[in-house]
């Protein structure tokens, strides 16, 4: 009759079965000479048979002689279905040499089932009771059954549990676990695990070093009692014993391991939520970083707004220009370091809003008017607020200082013509004519027919200076009202000189009847001299007028009238010779008739030394002017170097500042190997913009001194100063936020564990489909809103490598961290205060204390607290 035990161990155990592990291998692959030391062969007979009794006592049974009692194969089947909590195949129940034999081979052929190799152990001589093949056998099940689940960090079986014990044991006194012979001999680490796990059975504080003895029997006592973990061991063994049995040890320390799994697992659970809690303050710190930094900035545009717009003008070019030398200090003190705060304020953005996607984070959305599109709406209104300001200033000074020009030349020929026409309005009025003989009438009479040609003349001037007084109302001079003021005074005198001049010929015309005799020689004198003395006097003036010029053809072509004009003065000089020799031929004619030579003509007020003192006024007028003319033409050919000088650094940097950003487009796709070499070649890219910068500020310098000379065009260049400014930031602005590209894949990298072959292999793939979605969706449908959310057809490289991270890893998740939660709360639906202070370190269980809302359920305590509600709000799944 045959029979089964039916019995349940209460273990599950899963796993891959692997072909090329190293556990499936038997250590050194049974070295059959390392039994032949008896030590060794007493302590692992021991301790192996205490390992088996303490797994075949959960089905009512044990051996005695470990070579003996697994002969007949049966209580090694057994062994086997507890350890494993599988049924194996029914035994066979004879007790024929062939029977045994047979349930030997099963029991090993279910071992090799689970990916070990069993190498130089056959049934035959576990049935005829080698003890070297039976320790051996029990060994591999050990290491298979006992210590291969061991993982610790990424280390398994004996170096995951070496790495156990060194954590464990690293903060206590006299011990340090290298090995799993030698540094046990003490029994300080065992007694160090136990107190790491359970500091009330043992006061390790007076634990010797040197009572070996004493220490390992405490320990082997204390785990016997109270961890239920059998003795398997002889303190005196370990000593005597220059080397004690490592399986042996092994086996007995893998006890502990498991004995404190419980413990271990709520020390993990702990550590997650440590994790989970340190990521979500590090990102409430970003956000708000991130708020304060957009505050400041819009502050600061909201400053500067009202002042850029405020337009109110001046009325000396002295204050223009002080505005114009604040506008400077904005440009080159005050705005360079917002452009860096914005680019900065941008990367912060993006690398925060990575570590949330990262973390499985709900999206950061900044306060209302805090959005980066709000700060670049800010910022365009502020670059054309400011753009029109300078496009203001400058038509201000040309403004201020065609005024200036048009008043000097007004105030220049009203003082010329109301110098001519002082004391014209008595001499027009006067009554001369009555008591005059017919020669004086018409010496009266011609003299009058030349000071209406002197008034003829005369009328231009007037006219320009009514056109003047026009322009600067229409300019919208301040001082318009003495302007209009002396105008009016001129036209009315005008007026009032025309009535008179009128009047006066019409007396003596009236008189001329009367009149019969006059000296033509005085007539044709007056008549040639009067248009002669205003033509110097027009000359005069033309020679002391101002001119505003810009460029070196307008100098020139002043030059050339200039030089026309003196081309002029012999012809000038031949008339100048004929009027005075009329006058000497007078004099010679009143000699010869015995008249007074010092006659005085009665027809005109000039004289020959007038016209003398007025001619050598012209000539020395003439080069005074060359001189003036000369001196503006070296400053228009100064400015015309600073033009050329402007334009020849602009045409260079200009192009280069494009081919920069060109290069650094390029890099994005272009760029190979691992991530820090794009960074090294991005960072390289930035060091040669840093340390470009010089040239810009040395263009910006010939620039101030082109607006230094009131200098506005440049037909040398297409560049301005203001398209290199915003060309150099656009630079800088690029080449930050593909460096913070970089770093963001590098974050993405490290947080996912993304190794550098994963991310080339991201690149190849994203380059391959040319950043065009539809081909790459078609390989899995329903990845189009992930991928392409605002069905724009098109995908960015960021979020492709997110996609395929989400695809190719792991990451946190509510679930997760309720679970953990579950563990530290010994399965109950909330957690209390104490609990969490016990489990999680202080900082990160305040943190929880403050943020969790209290358990409102029925079967709540006081000071329940509620992990469900703050483990799905830190995933933005619910509000707390």
């Amino acid at each position: 009759m045959q029979t089964s035990v039916d019995y349940n161990n209460g273990y599950t155990m899963q796993m891959q079965e692997q072909q090329n592990n190293d556990y499936t291998i038997q250590d050194d692959e049974w070295d059959r000479d390392l039994l032949l030391d008896p030590a060794w062969e007493k302590q692992q007979r021991k301790t192996f048979t205490a390992w088996c009794n303490s797994h075949l006592r959960k089905a009512g049974t044990g051996i005695e002689n470990i070579e003996e009692d697994f002969r007949n194969g049966l209580k090694l089947m057994l062994l086997l279905e507890v350890i494993s909590g599988e049924r194996l195949p029914k035994p066979d129940r004879g007790k024929m040499r062939f029977h045994k034999i047979a349930n030997v081979n099963k029991a090993l052929d279910y071992i090799t089932s689970k990916g070990v190799k069993l190498v130089s152990i056959g049934a035959e001589e576990i049935v005829d009771g080698n003890i070297k093949m039976t320790l051996g056998m029990i060994w591999t099940i050990i290491l298979r059954f006992a210590i291969q689940d061991i993982s610790v960090e990424e280390t398994s079986a004996k170096e995951g549990l070496l790495l156990w014990c060194q954590r464990k044991t690293a903060p206590y006194r006299n011990v340090n676990v290298q090995n799993f012979h030698v540094n046990w001999k003490d029994g300080l680490a065992l007694c160090a695990l136990i107190h790491r796990h359970r500091p009330d059975l043992i006061d390790y504080a007076k634990l010797n070093k040197d009572d070996p003895l004493g220490n390992l029997n405490l320990a082997f006592d204390v785990a016997e009692k109270y961890l239920d973990i059998p003795k398997m061991l002889d303190a005196e063994d370990i000593i005597n014993s220059p080397k004690p049995d490592e399986r042996a040890i092994m086996t007995y320390v893998s006890c502990f391991y498991h004995a404190f799994a419980g413990a271990e697992q709520a020390e993990t659970a702990a550590n997650r939520i440590c994790t989970i809690l340190g990521v979500n303050q590090e990102n409430e710190s970003l956000m708000e970083e991130y708020e304060k930094l957009a505050s400041q900035l819009l502050e600061w545009i909201r400053r500067m707004t009202p002042w850029l717009e405020n337009k109110s003008p001046e009325t000396t070019m002295a204050a223009m220009r002080g505005k114009l030398e604040d506008f400077r200090d904005y440009r080159r003190q005050h705005k360079p370091p917002k452009v860096q705060e914005k680019c900065q304020l941008e990367i912060n953005f993006n690398t925060l809003q990575t570590k949330l996607r990262i973390s499985n984070r709900p999206a950061f959305m900044p306060s209302e008017g805090r959005m980066v599109s709000d700060i670049t709406s800010a910022w365009t209104g502020l670059e054309q607020a400011e753009k029109g300001y300078e496009e203001w200033l400058l038509s201000e000074i040309r403004r201020l200082e065609r005024l200036n020009h048009l008043a000097e030349k007004f105030q220049m020929k009203a003082t010329s013509h109301q110098g001519w026409s002082v004391g014209k309005d008595s001499v027009l009025s006067q009554k001369d004519y009555e008591s005059c003989s017919l020669t004086e009438v018409r010496a009266l009479l011609r003299k009058h027919e030349a000071f209406e040609s002197d008034l003829a003349a005369h009328q231009d001037r007037v006219e320009q200076i009514a056109a003047i007084a026009q322009e600067l109302n229409e300019l919208d001079y301040h001082a318009a009202s003495s302007i209009n003021e002396r105008c009016q005074g001129i036209c009315d005198q005008w007026d009032q000189l025309g009535t008179l001049t009128q009047k006066r010929r019409e007396n003596l015309e009236r008189t001329e009847k009367l009149l019969e005799t006059i000296d033509q020689l005085f007539l044709e004198f007056s008549k040639r001299s009067a248009p002669f003395n205003n033509w110097m006097e027009g000359a005069m003036e033309d020679l002391q007028d101002m001119f505003i010029v810009h460029t070196v053809d307008e100098i020139q072509s002043l030059i050339s009238a200039h030089d026309q004009f003196k081309a002029t003065l012999p012809e000038a000089d031949c008339e100048r010779q004929a009027i005075l020799s009329i006058y000497t031929e007078v004099q010679k004619i009143a000699q010869s008739y015995g008249i007074s030579p010092n006659l005085t003509n009665p027809y005109s007020d000039i004289t020959p030394t007038e016209i003398g003192l007025k001619w050598d006024k012209v000539k020395k007028l003439v080069p005074q002017r060359n001189s003036i003319l000369q001196e503006e033409l070296a400053r228009q050919h100064t400015n015309e170097r600073l033009r050329r000088q402007f334009a020849a650094q602009a045409n260079i940097i200009g192009p280069w500042i494009q081919t920069r950003m060109e290069e650094i487009g390029r890099s994005s796709v272009d760029i190979g190997g691992s991530l820090e070499d794009q960074m090294s070649q991005l960072k390289q890219f930035e060091q040669v913009i840093i340390n470009y910068k010089s040239n810009i500020d040395k263009l910006e310098g010939d620039h101030q001194h082109i607006q230094e000379s009131l200098v506005f065009d440049n037909k040398h260049t297409n560049y301005t100063m203001e398209h290199i400014r915003v060309g150099w930031e656009q630079l800088l602005t690029t080449i930050a936020r593909t460096i913070n590209e970089i770093e963001t894949q590098i974050l993405t990298r490290d947080a996912k564990g993304i190794s550098q072959q994963q991310m080339n292999e991201f690149r190849q793939s994203f380059t391959h489909f040319d950043r065009v979605l539809c081909p790459f969706v078609s390989l899995r449908p329903g990845y189009t809103l992930l991928l392409d959310p605002n069905g724009s057809n098109k995908v960015t490289f960021q979020t492709f490598v997110d996609f395929m991270t989400r695809e190719t890893s792991d990451s946190d998740t509510s679930e997760q961290v309720l679970a953990s939660f579950k563990i530290l709360a010994a399965d109950k639906p909330f957690i209390l205060l104490e609990e969490l202070r016990r489990e999680l370190p202080p900082e990160q269980a305040e943190y929880c204390i403050s943020r969790m809302p209290l358990y409102n359920g029925p079967d709540g305590v006081p000071g329940a607290l509620d992990y469900t509600a703050f483990s799905t709000a830190l995933y933005g799944e619910s509000d707390l």
